[in-house]
């Protein structure tokens, strides 16, 4: 074996479940705790990754969720990697994993768990590996719905005194206009976008013709996610520039989106197009458009955060991602804290692969099932 590929010769998958500090509420849904999917895989020259697969409980945002993830990861995109043999970590790895359609979070969960080994192997970063030209990023907050326009107000100043340099808050039908009016009247000069989650229709664009009004960064995801001339059809109509979310799978996918004019902003979150290394060739396309993006949040734990800062170190990523600090979430993370600096920055992690791992104490006590991979 050689410095450029890796053989994979074990694999285990192990659920967790961290509670959350406080409820967080979108159009999909509220979720009191973050359940995930962990990869860890075994290295012939006796190196360790960790790999944290982004899906939720329920298949609201996507169509994947924990329990298909778990069921694929064992049965199919696991045994398929075990039996490669020794592999190139980008294209063997994607050709080991392509024979199954779909499933992106569960093969980038491999995928980062994979990269995380070699990259440990050859002491070098993740963030290095992926050409990251910063050593720390400028980090945003996603807001919640609230139970009222005043707790939001109050939750906003609080995540501003505590040094966020973005506040994206989350919309829905009725709860919209009326709040971000409130929280842009409160605070006039902030950084400000609002994210819909594919919960409004074309036919509401009396709703984007109100925001427009209030000096927003961005509106992200307004309409359903396979709704990309719909998406175009609105951004013709509205002032704020759109961002695509959950209509960007692939590069190819980005390239349409960008083409078409659905979007002028491009939301990269490794999971949802299958991937850091595909994030890596959205993040070119769309640096190729002259498109801004920025990195968003699943709610992951320290192993998929540290996987975010690396990735959205690269240089096109020149907006505030949601690389929120550990104590956004939890109150006791999975790896080692992320600590939000004063200035609104976050450290990149430097070490080998990932650059974090998961204590022990804390990984047995989150852990709700173990369960070896064969070949």
């Amino acid at each position: 074996m050689n410095g450029s590929s890796v053989r994979v010769t074990g694999m285990e998958l192990r659920m967790v479940a961290l509670p959350l500090l406080r409820p967080f509420r979108t159009s999909f849904g509220e979720e009191r705790d973050k359940q995930a999917v962990l990869v860890r895989v075994e290295t012939a020259d006796g190196a360790e990754g960790w790999g944290e697969c982004v899906a939720s409980p329920a298949p609201r945002y996507s169509e994947e969720f924990n329990e298909a993830a778990w069921l694929v990861l064992r049965e199919h995109l696991g045994p398929s990697v075990l039996r490669a043999g020794e592999l190139e970590p980008a294209e063997g790895l994607a050709r080991a994993l392509g024979w199954v359609r779909g499933h992106p979070m569960s093969k980038a969960a491999i995928e980062m768990a994979v990269l995380d080994a070699w990259l440990r192997s050859r002491r070098e970063s993740l963030a290095s590996f992926l050409g990251a030209d910063r050593d720390r990023v400028v980090c945003g907050v996603s807001v919640g719905i609230a139970s009222s326009e005043e707790a939001l107000v109050e939750q906003v100043g609080g995540y501003l005194e505590a040094g966020y340099r973005r506040i994206k808050l989350k919309i829905e039908p009725g709860w919209d206009v009326g709040p971000v009016t409130a929280v842009r009247g409160a605070f006039p000069d902030i950084m400000l976008s609002v994210d819909a989650n594919a919960a409004y229709r074309l036919a509401d664009l009396p709703v984007f013709e109100a925001l427009d009004a209030l000096d927003l960064l961005m509106v992200e995801q307004p309409l359903g996610h396979e709704d990309i001339l719909e998406h175009a059809a609105l951004a013709r109509r509205v002032a704020t520039p759109i961002c695509l979310d959950e209509s960007i799978r692939s590069a190819a996918g980005a390239r349409a989106a960008l083409e078409l004019g659905a979007c002028r902003i491009v939301n990269i979150k490794q999971g949802r197009v299958g991937g850091l290394l595909e994030g890596r060739r959205v993040h070119d396309v769309a640096v190729e458009h002259g498109a801004p993006v920025w990195c968003g949040g699943m709610l992951e734990t320290g192993i998929g955060r540290a996987a975010n800062l690396a990735l959205a170190a690269l240089p096109g990523f020149t907006l505030p991602g949601d690389t929120s600090a550990s104590d956004r979430y939890w109150a006791e993370d999975l790896t080692r804290p992320f600590v939000l600096d004063p200035d609104g920055t976050m450290l990149v992690p430097d070490g080998p692969g990932l650059g974090v791992e998961p204590l022990p104490d804390r990984l047995e006590a989150c852990t709700t099932r173990v369960e070896r991979v064969t070949a």
